[in-house]
Formats: structure tokens, sequence, C-alpha cells
């Protein structure tokens, strides 16, 4: 396993990331295609095994669920202060006004309701999941602030949102002495490149750490475009088609040619589309999701796959512009 630092900060994570999205404790109205806790601490205890210290979590994964099951999974797999937990708020936790959003009150509730969901004292990175149209963004980051003053997270990030929506946010935090942001966990992969025009310049300007979510395109690049994947997710997950249905016809072409390459080589399509964005020097760790075996071996073996500059020209060569998918 590779160990590289998180943006400007001294602490060391596994250059993969577990995501823990698909672990779940299924509850009702909760999707199906996850994992219950018997299927899923199998990988976690596989991915400790392998090298990987950073895990990824929200506290909306599974109604909280996420956050229960990886807690007693590394309880039992792992010392605490050796691994890196990572977790996010924002989205709905409660039916009532306050239940979600990035207000002080709400950030104040769901982090000891993640702390106590993980079994832990603190959090290593704790990331606004999305930006807060309703609460200013001052509010949330002086809350945020408080939050790691207190001893609950030791760092925080972000994840999707515009590139001058990050910048304020930066600004601010310096103006006033606040924590800053860490790092930022944007949609980034060969199928969509978008963050490229902005956000990851201003990352590498910055010194902020990139953990793409959904490398793989949800499963789009670890198969010919036109192999049925038959899984119960590709059947119900909505979310996943308003990513990419609009974009299908360019997105072929960018498979084809990722399945050729992949094919030369004789690896699987999963290992050339990690690779690939390993290959970028912006990015940190990628957020890979695992749910059979081989997810995590494909994972783990992008590591050693060096790209020739050829191969990354003839990769992002069928890429056309894409609308922005994955926040608003």
């Amino acid at each position: 396993m590779e160990y590289v630092t998180l943006g400007k900060t001294g602490i060391k994570v596994s250059r993969i990331c577990l995501g823990c999205m698909s672990y779940r404790i299924l509850r009702k109205g909760s999707p199906t295609w996850g994992l219950d806790e018997e299927r899923s601490r199998p990988f976690i205890k596989r991915a400790i095994e392998s090298g990987i210290n950073f895990f990824d979590t929200a506290n909306m994964y599974s109604d909280g669920g996420s956050e229960e099951l990886l807690g007693r999974a590394l309880a039992d797999y792992a010392k605490r202060d050796e691994v890196v937990v990572a977790s996010k708020v924002y989205f709905p936790m409660r039916p009532d006004p306050n239940g979600g959003g990035l207000s002080r009150k709400a950030i104040m509730a769901e982090i000891d309701a993640s702390l106590r969901r993980l079994g832990t004292d603190y959090i290593d990175l704790y990331q606004i999941h999305r930006w807060d149209y309703e609460t200013p963004i001052e509010e949330t980051l002086e809350a945020l602030h408080d939050v790691v003053k207190a001893g609950k997270a030791r760092y925080i990030g972000a994840s999707s949102m515009f590139a001058w929506q990050f910048c304020k946010s930066l600004y601010l935090t310096d103006l006033h002495g606040w924590t800053r942001f860490v790092s930022m966990q944007p949609h980034y992969n060969l199928l969509n490149r978008e963050e490229e025009r902005e956000m990851l310049r201003l990352c590498v300007a910055e010194g902020i750490g990139v953990l793409p979510w959904s490398p793989l395109a949800r499963g789009r690049l670890t198969r010919a475009w036109e192999s049925e994947p038959g899984t119960e997710r590709a059947r119900t997950d909505d979310y996943g088609r308003t990513l990419y249905a609009a974009t299908e016809v360019a997105d072929r072409s960018v498979v084809s040619r990722l399945c050729e390459i992949s094919t030369a080589r004789g690896i699987p399509p999963a290992q050339t589309a990690l690779a690939w964005l390993l290959h970028k020097p912006a990015v940190t760790a990628p957020i890979v999701g695992a749910t059979k075996a081989h997810h995590l071996e494909d994972a783990i073996a992008a590591l050693s796959v060096k790209l020739s500059d050829a191969e990354i020209k003839a990769l992002e060569e069928p890429y056309i512009p894409h609308a922005v998918a994955g926040f608003e």
C-alpha cells in the first residue's frame, strides 16, 4: 500500500480510501442493494489487512447504519488511532425543520450523533456533504471550527460544490482564523471530468487533498458498455441514472477506449480507470466502494499500473463537455 499526506496536513492516508456507502443496516425504506453487516465486515477486514487505513462514510448512509457497522468493525479489526475515519453532514436525518443542513444547531447535533454511532471520541475528517444555500456559510464555518476545537474532529473537508463557493469558504476561514478545509470530495472520473476546469486547479493551488467519489462511475467504467451488469443496484439506482443518462452516447466512446487499452494491457477496465485517476497530480485517494472481492483487489492492483502519456491521451481523447452532475 502507498501512503500520502492529506493536503497540507501531516496526516498520512492510504492512496485508496474504502467508501462505506454500500455497507448498511437495512431499514424500512432503505435501498435493497447494500450489503448487511455480516456481509460488509469481511471487506473492512480485508481492507485493513491490505494496508488501507482510510475509511469514508456519512451520517445519511443507511440512516446512520453505515457509521454503526463501520465503527463496530474497526473496533474489532483495528486500533482506533491507526485508522483515518471520515464522515459527512448535511442531508436530513430527521423530518423536523432542523433535521438537516449546515446550521450550527444541525452540525452540533449531528457530530455527536455520528460519534455515538461510530463508537469513537473523534472523527478524523468531518466533511460537509453539500453546500447549504439556506445557511450563511460563516455560520457553518464557525460551527465546524468549534467542533475541531472541542476535539470532536481532527480536520474538516468538503464535498461537491462550485469552485467559487469553495474559494469563498477558504477565504473566510483565513480571514477569521477559523479551521480551514483540508480536502475536497468531487465527482470525478473518466466519464465526468468537469472538475478539471476550476475545482482541481483551485485545490492544487491551495494545497487541498482531492478524494474523488464515484471513481468508477457507478460501475460504468468496469465493463464494456454493452455488458449487462444484472445487479440489484444497477436496476434500482435512480441517482446513478441522473448522473450519466444524459451523456450516454458520448460516454460509450470513452468506455470503448478504456476497454481497448485494458484489453491490450491484459487487465480489467477498473484497474485502468483507477490508474488514470491516480496519475492525476491533484488526486490524493479515490473513494472506492467494494461489494465483491475483486473490487478491492482491482483497486489495490491499480496502484501498480503505470500508464504511458500516450495511453492517458488516448483515454481522454473521446471526452466531450458535460453539464454539472452531482450537485446544484
